[in-house]
């Protein structure tokens, strides 16, 4: 039997990362493509981001996601920026090139807006009013792929306003922000919410947000996965509300990481979905 040419490696970085169902997800493609290789979790502290994505030349590497908190920090690290990750101005997946030099893409809106569509079929960018909460790495890659589909409004909520501020300045005249004190009255005549932020996420405090003002056509997003079922989206479901999960996001921009690192585009197929749904509520 002849020796595998190349042991593919790659992981994502994270801090905190031993959560994240993304090492269950690539390793699924490499059995199913017959490829010898790993993807593996990468704990790295917040100062430590930039000497590891460094590193990834050297160790064999194609390449990593990037999560929480290192979106933002991990561009100082890289040689160049897609367009995208640019006027998001944060990261979410490097690859290292042929002549060891590092590229960094940003993969989440794409995921986001595959999964709102293939979850949601019947939305569309004219329904109405988008309330965004949040003003980080994800908050901004999710604004930038609903202004792409050709959304009119976006509302950013943020506990602090002068980010909220910042971020819609950068994102354009489509985007406004909202005091976090105005919130719950931001809801009114929405058609999605999307929960951007940690809160929701196993160990932290629920999302503080009332959706009484939400109307009854609205969707609400969270790009939380741990746990599958969020408080957030455990209210609206609730209230009757159409709740679109943070796994198929995940899920579906995977595949772009795929076609960077190793030249193929692997499928979300129902298998990988069931796996990566009992390994959540298996905790």
């Amino acid at each position: 039997m002849k020796p595998p040419e190349k042991f593919l490696l790659a992981g994502v970085m994270g801090w905190p990362v031993m959560h994240s169902r993304s090492p269950l997800i690539h390793n699924y493609w490499l059995r199913k493509h017959q490829l010898t290789g790993v993807y593996v979790p990468l704990a790295i502290p917040p100062d430590g981001i930039v000497a590891a994505l460094r590193a990834l030349p050297a160790l064999g590497f194609a390449g990593a996601n990037i999560t929480i908190p290192h979106k933002q920090t991990a561009m100082q690290a890289v040689d160049e920026v897609s367009e995208a990750a640019r006027v998001i101005g944060a990261i979410s997946c490097v690859t290292v090139l042929p002549d060891g030099r590092l590229a960094g893409s940003n993969n989440d809106s794409f995921g986001f807006m595959r999964n709102l569509r293939a979850t949601q079929p019947d939305w569309y960018p004219g329904a109405g009013p988008v309330v965004v909460m949040g003003a980080g790495g994800g908050a901004r890659a999710v604004c930038f792929g609903l202004l792409q589909e050709g959304v009119r409004e976006i509302r950013l909520v943020n506990r602090t306003y002068e980010r909220a501020r910042q971020v819609a300045a950068a994102l354009g005249p489509a985007v406004h922000a909202v005091a976090w004190e105005q919130r719950d009255a931001a809801l009114a005549d929405a058609a999605l919410l999307v929960n951007t932020t940690s809160q929701g996420m196993v160990g932290q405090a629920a999302l503080d947000l009332s959706l009484l003002a939400l109307p009854a056509s609205a969707i609400v997003a969270d790009i939380v996965y741990v746990p599958l079922q969020t408080p957030l989206l455990s209210a609206a479901r609730a209230r009757g509300l159409a709740t679109v999960g943070g796994l198929g996001m995940l899920l579906q921009q995977g595949p772009l990481a795929w076609k960077l690192w190793f030249g193929i585009e692997p499928q979300v197929t129902d298998e990988l979905v069931q796996l990566a749904e009992d390994s959540l509520r298996a905790g």
